[in-house]
């Protein structure tokens, strides 16, 4: 049979395919990726728009994990938790979740990278995602007392988070969510971030680590429950939102600044001039490694198809009529 008769039926069983072929690609499932910028995580400080990848903190980090924590920075997740996050995340590996790749991150010393912030005041965390995904975040701070000096564990954190957030809306890169730090801390500390995706089956951890100064007079609110996001990153002083259900908290003593101890090293300080890691929160460093970068490729490749598709039988079309 000759080629002029198979290419009818070929560019038909073609065009017929294509449709399905679309349906298929526009199934892929999407992967979810995230991680705070503002106040920074320990992964996002460590990579390669955090400015701290040669601090000590962060080289001893990839001695202990590896390169790949620095291109995955916002890849800290563990599948089918369920809720369960003391049970399935053991002691001192809260900031790894128990990966071996991020292990360096759980490391107990008083020399990672911090962002400053002041007790008692509103902030807005803003958390670097991918691709936007429903779900709720709790934030937990560190207990009263909390020695850097020793891996992290579940007892270091208050029992219940002291921000919530369900389903914020991802603006520029960024889910952006409004709380009030705790007044009756200072010095060192860690903020604590799970989110927990509702849509896949994921849930994310994230260390970053703070120093926090004292409130100013007055200023004893703590706490909040957040449904949805705005503002930009950084401290905020502003009202509380509407939506925000603040809770008493002790207060901290004014002016209270925290200084390293003798035998603690100064943190370097992550902080920018207008907060949060350098570079933008829209534009993530880690590349999807689960498939998530396949869907532009998958379109691409079916536009490619059908240009392959309309030129054939546009040939064909012209051998009919010659």
């Amino acid at each position: 049979m000759s080629f002029t008769h198979r290419a009818p039926a070929a560019a038909a069983a073609l065009l017929l395919g294509a449709p399905l072929f679309l349906v298929a690609v526009g199934a892929v499932p999407a992967a979810a990726h995230g991680a705070p910028t503002d106040p920074v995580s320990r992964a996002v400080a460590c990579g390669p728009r955090g400015g701290h990848t040669e601090s000590a903190a962060c080289a001893a980090a990839v001695d202990a994990g590896g390169r790949a924590m620095l291109k995955e920075w916002d890849n800290i997740r563990v599948a089918d938790v369920a809720g369960d996050d003391r049970r399935v995340i053991p002691d001192g590996q809260l900031c790894s979740a128990g990966i071996e790749a991020y292990r360096g991150l759980d490391a107990p010393r008083a020399d990672w990278p911090t962002s400053r912030m002041r007790a008692g005041e509103r902030f807005t965390l803003a958390y670097s995602s991918t691709i936007p995904h429903r779900g709720t975040f709790s934030v937990y701070l560190t207990k009263d007392g909390y020695d850097p000096r020793t891996p992290l564990s579940w007892d270091d954190l208050e029992r219940e988070p002291f921000l919530t957030a369900t389903d914020p809306v991802l603006q520029d890169g960024a889910y952006r969510i409004k709380g009030t730090l705790p007044a009756d801390r200072a010095g060192r500390h860690v903020i604590y971030t799970i989110w927990r995706n509702s849509d896949t089956p994921d849930t994310y951890y994230s260390c970053s680590d703070v120093v926090l100064t004292g409130a100013r007079s007055g200023d004893g609110a703590g706490g909040g429950d957040e449904r949805g996001g705005g503002g930009g990153a950084g401290s905020d002083a502003g009202a509380p939102s509407a939506s925000s259900t603040p809770a008493p908290q002790g207060r901290a003593t004014p002016g209270a600044v925290a200084q390293p101890t003798a035998e603690q090293p100064p943190a370097a300080d992550a902080s920018s001039a207008s907060g949060g890691v350098r570079g933008s929160a829209a534009a993530p460093v880690a590349a999807a490694t689960d498939g998530s970068d396949g869907l532009p490729l998958a379109v691409a490749g079916a536009a490619a198809a059908l240009a392959v598709i309309g030129a054939a039988g546009g040939h064909y079309l012209r051998r009919r009529r010659s």
